[in-house]
């Protein structure tokens, strides 16, 4: 994309809201409109980056009472309609509950191309990232404005993919305005690596995409997505009302 001038767009949805069909669904939807990598939401009974919108959505995927295998078999399913990049977005327990090698495998099994996992720290995460490497799996790193340069430097030595800034410190959640720290933090990251970055948390108008744009890779939307899905009388209807939003995010 960069190659063409172009930009990357990144929606997350929580997988099973409202329900495995319904993401398999949205999946092909948000390719339809235009995604160009697809974050996938692993439900987490406490997501402490999270704020109130994708934490409604992961106890709403909870009561469905499926696991990782059947979001694995979900993406399998996706993957028969679709080649759109998809990257399980997790926190370590449930990853760790599951069986770290069986993962991997099942993973590259089902199409997953990256995992991001908020709460594994790059110091923890040597022996992991290398399994994911083994499969051909991408690991996903969060940087923050907060972020030492020397943090900067040690992600951006083990990151691969590419690298997610965080807009502002705090949990996830549209904003009215966007962080200026964003983009200065973009500017750092391109001090030590090449990967393409991605900014999120925060973001819900068009015009707040096409100002990450401006200085960034890739916009990240999560809770204005979900919160189009909690607001949906049905599964059809949230399809509709997610490639409506996602069109309109797209059309600056």
């Amino acid at each position: 994309m960069k190659q063409d001038g172009k930009k990357g767009f990144i929606p997350f949805i929580t997988a099973g809201d409202p329900d495995l069909e319904a993401t398999r669904d949205l999946i092909l939807e948000l390719d339809q409109v235009g995604a160009t990598v697809i974050e996938l939401g692993v439900p987490f009974s406490d997501p402490m980056a999270d704020g109130p919108v994708i934490q409604r959505a992961s106890e709403r995927a909870l009561r469905h009472r499926f696991g990782l295998t059947e979001i694995l078999q979900t993406v399998a399913e996706a993957r028969k309609e679709t080649d759109v990049p998809i990257v399980l977005f997790s926190y370590f327990n449930p990853l760790l509950q599951f069986s770290l090698e069986k993962l991997t495998r099942e993973a590259e099994h089902a199409g997953v191309d990256g995992i991001l996992v908020t709460d594994l720290a790059p110091e923890e995460a040597g022996r992991f990232a290398a399994m994911l490497r083994a499969h051909e799996i991408d690991m996903i790193f969060l940087v923050a404005p907060t972020s030492t340069d020397q943090r900067l430097k040690m992600v951006a030595e083990r990151a691969s993919g590419f690298i997610y800034a965080v807009s502002r410190t705090g949990v996830t959640g549209a904003q009215a305005e966007m962080s200026v720290e964003s983009e200065k933090l973009v500017s750092r990251v391109r001090h030590f690596s090449d990967l393409p970055v991605a900014v999120g948390f925060g973001i819900s108008k068009p015009d707040q995409v096409t100002d990450v744009w401006r200085y960034a890779d890739a916009a990240v939307v999560g809770s204005a997505i979900v919160g189009e899905i909690e607001k949906a009388t049905d599964p059809a209807d949230a399809v509709l009302r997610v490639g409506h939003l996602v069109s309109q995010l797209l059309s600056a």
